[in-house]
C-alpha cells in the first residue's frame, strides 16, 4: 500500500491537472510543452522563460481549447505543405539548423520532437484558419480608414526613416490587410471573452516548477 501511494504521489507531481475547460483537462505536461514551444518559436532558451511567460502560456492554452471546441465539427484541416513551410520559416531563425543533426539538437534543447512540432503547428494553423473564416467576413475597411492610416501613420514613418514616399494606390492593399488584421485581433479578444463567460473554466493557482521544466513537468 505504501508503495502504491508513493507511485500515485509521484505521478501527481509529474503530470497533474492545471486547468479544466468545460470538463476537458489541461495537464502540467501540456502546459510545459506549450512553454517549450513558445520559447522555441521565439528563438529563446528555456532559462529565459519568466513566471509571467508561463502564466501567459497557460492562458493561451485555455483560449486554444475554447477555440478547438468551436472547430470540432469543421472538416477544414491544414495541409502538410503549410506545416512544412512554417517549420522551414522557424528553422531560418537558428544558425546551422539546415543541417539535420543541428536541427535535431535544437529541438532536443527545447524538449521537442519533429512529430510533436508538426502536430502543434498543424493545430495552431487550424485555429488560425477558424479565426480567419469566422471574423474576416465581418470586417469592412473603407477608403477613408486606409487614407487616414496612410497620411497619419505610414507617411510619418517613411519620413522618419528617410525612405522615399510611396503613392497611396501602391500600398492600399497592404494597408487594407494590416487594418483588417488589427480589427481581427480586436474581434478575437471580444470573442474569447464571450467564450470564457459562457464556459466552465477552472484554473487553480499553479506555481511553476523551480528551475524550469520540460514536457511532463520533470525538473531539468
Amino acid at each position: 500500500m505504501a508503495l502504491l501511494l508513493g507511485v500515485s504521489a509521484s505521478a501527481e507531481i509529474i503530470d497533474r491537472i492545471v486547468a479544466t475547460v468545460n470538463g476537458r483537462v489541461i495537464l502540467q505536461s501540456d502546459w510545459d510543452a506549450a512553454v517549450c514551444y513558445e520559447a522555441f518559436v521565439d528563438g529563446r532558451s528555456l532559462d529565459q522563460v519568466t513566471t509571467a511567460d508561463r502564466k501567459a502560456a497557460l492562458d493561451r492554452l485555455i483560449d486554444q481549447e475554447l477555440l478547438r471546441e468551436q472547430m470540432r465539427n469543421s472538416e477544414s484541416r491544414t495541409a502538410v505543405e503549410e506545416v512544412e513551410k512554417r517549420i522551414h520559416d522557424i528553422r531560418q531563425h537558428y544558425a546551422g539548423a539546415q543541417d539535420g543533426a543541428e536541427w535535431g539538437a535544437v529541438l532536443q534543447r527545447h524538449g521537442m520532437t519533429e512529430k510533436g512540432l508538426e502536430a502543434r503547428i498543424a493545430t495552431e494553423l487550424d485555429v488560425m484558419r477558424l479565426v480567419d473564416s469566422r471574423l474576416r467576413p465581418t470586417i469592412q475597411i473603407d477608403n477613408r480608414s486606409i487614407e487616414s492610416y496612410y497620411q497619419q501613420t505610414l507617411i510619418p514613418q517613411l519620413r522618419q526613416s528617410g525612405a522615399n514616399e510611396v503613392p497611396l494606390a501602391e500600398v492600399t492593399p497592404k494597408i487594407k490587410e494590416l487594418l483588417t488584421q488589427q480589427k481581427m485581433d480586436q474581434l478575437l479578444v471580444a470573442w474569447l471573452q464571450n467564450l470564457r463567460a459562457e464556459s466552465e473554466i477552472h484554473a487553480p493557482a499553479v506555481q511553476p516548477i523551480s528551475g524550469g521544466a520540460g514536457p511532463g513537468g520533470q525538473q531539468r
